[in-house]
């Protein structure tokens, strides 16, 4: 038997989830944003290892998830997308620039969702 505790738990972590979807889906083209900024925006700082449990639950739908890499600008995330280039690639087709580390130059393409929740 579920208890009600199980059930908000369940909730809030849908919740969690939903509003990761809902900040990726505004990410504008040719920007990045991390998995902590994303968490941080949700309102639980420590929480980026959830957002990107969800966006791997999200790959499929649509969602731009190529946008989203860790603090350093690593495409972390990339193994996730079956061909290790392609989020290399779809970034890139945005005009998204990388270093000589093959990291997204974070000065200029880092979009902090916190922009989009003020405005909402």
């Amino acid at each position: 038997m579920k208890t009600k505790k199980t059930i908000k738990k369940r909730n809030s972590k849908k919740d969690f989830f939903d509003k990761v979807y809902e900040i990726v889906e505004k990410i504008p083209y040719g920007k990045v944003t991390t998995y902590g900024a994303i968490a941080e925006a949700c309102g639980i700082k420590s929480s980026a290892r959830t957002v990107g449990w969800a966006l791997n639950g999200a790959k499929n739908h649509g969602l731009p998830c190529h946008r989203v890499v860790n603090r350093f600008g690593a495409l972390t995330g990339r193994i996730h997308f079956g061909d290790p280039f392609i989020m290399e690639d779809l970034l890139k087709s945005e005009g998204v620039e990388f270093d000589k580390d093959g990291c997204v130059n974070m000065k200029k393409y880092f979009w902090d969702p916190k922009e989009y929740l003020h405005k909402k």
